[in-house]
């Protein structure tokens, strides 16, 4: 704080700075668990991601099989356009909630399906291959849910990154700026503090000791005012004239 202005030593400062020190090292605590936690949550869904897509492309690959199994079972025609053309509502819906991880609020996709709006692909290949087309729709189903929890983690892996970044800049920031300026400016004020308490004892002695000598001064002064006055009566007592009228010599005194 050495270009910034010093605050006023008093108590009262010291109060509000040293109040002000336990917030920020609570803040700081608070912080760090809040990092730790968001990272050992960042770890585990970075595994889970890695698992996830190798069970997608698992998937993908799968359904791409099962779907040369099902126009080969079609006599060879390709269903993807009649499939299309009898999907007139969506039978699988992804919706989003939220989850909360140590206060952040997590992006979480959730997928439904609706199996009364698959009737009219049901009778899909009644003539010849439905039972392998059925399999294809079960195996696409699978894929689907694969891909709709990946994107799910993804989502949520990038939200976590930014809030670890973003906690991690404000718990550098408490521990490395906020804190050390605190402490350096509750050790300022109290060094100041200090520095009146001496001035003010080497004031107050200064102020009694020339006290004392003013005392001491004036006692002296009527000391030898007082001194004077009986060494003129002495010498008045000493002239005075003999009530004898004559001196007398056997009077000695």
């Amino acid at each position: 704080m050495s270009s910034e202005q010093r605050p006023s030593a008093n108590r009262m400062t010291l109060q509000t700075f040293k109040a002000r020190g336990a917030g920020a090292t609570k803040g700081f605590k608070l912080l760090k668990k809040k990092r730790d936690a968001l990272k050992s949550r960042f770890q585990f869904l970075l595994k889970d991601i890695v698992e996830t897509k190798l069970l997608v492309g698992q998937g993908l690959k799968d359904a791409s099989f099962a779907l040369a199994k099902s126009q080969w079972a079609n006599a060879g025609d390709d269903i993807t356009s009649t499939v299309v053309e009898r999907s007139k509502k969506p039978s699988v819906l992804v919706k989003l909630v939220a989850e909360n991880i140590a206060g952040v609020s997590i992006p979480v996709f959730k997928m439904t399906r609706d199996g009364t709006r698959d009737s009219s692909e049901e009778t899909l290949g009644i003539a010849h291959g439905g039972a392998v087309i059925n399999a294809t729709r079960e195996t696409y189903l699978k894929a689907v849910t694969q891909l709709v929890r990946l994107a799910s983690l993804q989502t949520a892996f990038k939200t976590l990154d930014e809030e670890i970044k973003m906690t991690s800049r404000r718990v550098n920031a408490l521990e490395y700026v906020i804190i050390p300026r605190i402490e350096d400016t509750i050790h300022y004020i109290i060094l100041e503090m200090d520095e009146q308490s001496r001035e003010e004892f080497f004031r107050v002695k200064k102020v009694v000791e020339k006290k004392k000598a003013k005392l001491l001064k004036e006692r002296i002064e009527q000391e030898l005012l007082a001194g004077g006055k009986s060494a003129v009566n002495d010498v008045n007592a000493i002239d005075a004239p003999s009530a004898l009228g004559e001196k007398d010599a056997d009077v000695i005194f």
